[in-house]
């Protein structure tokens, strides 16, 4: 069976403080989302003013039973989404599954 992956794409607020979105991505994190059943990592990248997410799950049902979870946010995510501009043009949320990992040959 192969990971889940939840894939976010979205713009911070203009006066949002980086090192504070940092710093309550990483409590979120450490004390709710890697609690959760068959999460593998959380990756956060950066295109100029566009961020995204990509959580990692064992398997789709794993993401699917994050998502319903989440539907219900704590404090924290609250929190963590005070700093994101949820603008439907620039927000983008997509679930893949991993068909394969190439990695560097020896």
């Amino acid at each position: 069976m192969s990971n889940a992956i939840y894939y976010v794409s979205y713009p911070l607020k203009k006066d949002a403080s980086v090192p504070d979105f940092l710093l309550a991505a990483e409590k979120l994190n450490n004390e709710f989302i890697s609690k959760q059943q068959g999460y593998v990592s959380w990756q956060q990248f950066r295109d100029g003013d566009i961020w995204a997410d990509a959580i990692t799950f064992e398997t789709m049902e794993d993401l699917e039973n994050f998502k319903v979870v989440s539907n219900n946010p704590s404090e924290l995510a609250e929190h963590f989404y005070s700093f994101m501009n949820f603008n439907p043009k620039l927000c983008k949320s997509h679930v893949y599954t991993v068909e394969r990992t190439l990695t560097k040959v020896q």
